[in-house]
């Protein structure tokens, strides 16, 4: 029987392109492509030292455009549209938010329009590029942890940079045994399992506790200043952004602009799958937005959360049941995704809402002022954070029905 469950649990972790230990993370991604694409990977190698110089647009205007065809596999695909992406945001963001580009131009935007549909991602760069794929260990036998974690690509803001992507890439680690919890959950349901179901609910919980802990990491490792002046205009995305209210246009793919989110939380598979599981119902702004973002995350992630939307409820299952071991379960993992939404919320008042506030000086330019109350995906972003936690608190089961004692019998 362990062995049926282990292989089903296998099964579906490579259905879903998930790794046990890293969860969404894409295992030991790639740093090389073919010699062919050297120039894309020159480029956003020295991203930082280029922007800050003011000539990578420049350069860009000197690329080669590069076809995509000898790009061979997944990991291979992820670089190309990693580094494709990293270019792209330093380009349209060069000269801050008083001068962005507004056409991309072909040698950039045809090839990364290219990869993008063969992995089935959106052209721009994704929390799955930046977040999931961009990370390497400084010495491969050791742990993953801070101190040995490296970016492949940056941007300008120093370790603050590095600190933001790194902590976030181990926030999404922390959610790997919560995504085997809420997997085994999805299974128990359909036999259904009690025992599996709890089970599978307390790796949930203790999940989204380490991804709290995880997160308060940020702080160690972030400055406020250099992430709302520096960093965060480069992870903005060109729809319902100010700075770029008509989008942008693809040179060579497109011939009217294209409206894209930028990277965003709201695109962690994780926090959506969790969601799904607990039955959380999202308010209509909030859940169309959280659907819209789904289009951001690979394919197979993708999948993964509708898989869990799809089900039957959770909530309604556990609400049929007498007895509290079932629902004291299930209230302790919404307990905890309440926490870790709240936690969310008063990070980004300390590193969006007060430097904002404070009209902090920036050494790019003043890049980062028009995004004061706006999100790096176009959302509202204290308003949709502080929806997205009130419709986690009322997944909250208060009282129980009432069952008689001859109705148990």
């Amino acid at each position: 029987m362990e062995t049926n469950s282990r292989e089903a649990l296998q099964a579906d972790f490579d259905a879903f392109d998930i790794s046990e230990e890293l969860g969404f993370l894409l295992e030991v991604p790639l740093t090389h492509l073919p010699d062919y694409y050297r120039v894309w990977l020159d480029l956003a190698s020295n991203l930082t030292q280029l922007i800050e110089s003011r000539k990578l647009r420049d350069l860009v205007h000197k690329m080669p455009v590069l076809s995509p065809h000898l790009l061979s596999n997944h990991r291979e695909l992820r670089l190309a549209h990693l580094a494709l992406g990293f270019i792209s945001m330093g380009y349209v963001w060069q000269e801050g938010q008083h001068a962005p580009a507004q056409i991309l131009p072909k040698a950039l935007a045809w090839p990364f329009w290219m990869v993008s549909r063969r992995l089935g991602l959106p052209p721009i760069l994704t929390y799955a590029d930046s977040v999931l794929a961009n990370w390497k260990l400084r010495d491969p036998t050791g742990d993953m942890e801070v101190q040995n974690l490296d970016l492949i690509f940056s941007f300008p803001g120093g370790e603050s940079c590095r600190g933001f992507f790194i902590v976030s890439l181990l926030v999404e680690m922390a959610a790997s045994s919560g995504i085997t919890g809420a997997l085994e959950v999805m299974r128990a349901m359909k036999m259904p399992d009690l025992v599996g179901i709890q089970r599978g609910l307390i790796k949930v919980t203790q999940s989204l506790k380490k991804m709290k802990e995880t997160f308060k990491l940020m702080h160690n490792h972030v400055e406020p200043a250099a992430f709302h002046g520096t960093l965060r205009i480069f992870v903005s995305g060109w729809r319902d952004n100010p700075m770029l209210p008509r989008g942008l246009l693809y040179e060579g793919v497109s011939n009217e602009p294209v409206l894209l989110s930028g990277g965003s939380a709201a695109q962690s598979s994780a926090i959506q799958c969790f969601d799904a599981l607990l039955c959380v119902q999202h308010e209509y702004e909030t859940g169309a937005f959280l659907t819209r973002m789904r289009d951001y995350m690979p394919p197979a992630h993708r999948q993964l959360t509708e898989a869990l939307s799809l089900c039957p409820p959770l909530r309604d299952f556990i609400l049929s049941r007498p007895g509290g071991d079932l629902c004291q379960a299930y209230n302790s993992c919404v307990a905890a995704l309440v926490d870790l939404r709240n936690y969310h919320l008063n990070a980004v008042a300390k590193y969006v809402v007060v430097p904002g506030s404070r009209s902090v000086g920036c050494p790019l330019r003043g890049v980062g002022t028009a995004l004061n109350a706006t999100g790096t995906g176009g959302s509202n972003v204290m308003g949709f954070l502080k929806s997205a936690r009130n419709a986690a608190q009322k997944a909250m089961i208060l009282e129980r029905p009432s069952v008689s004692r001859e109705a148990e019998t």
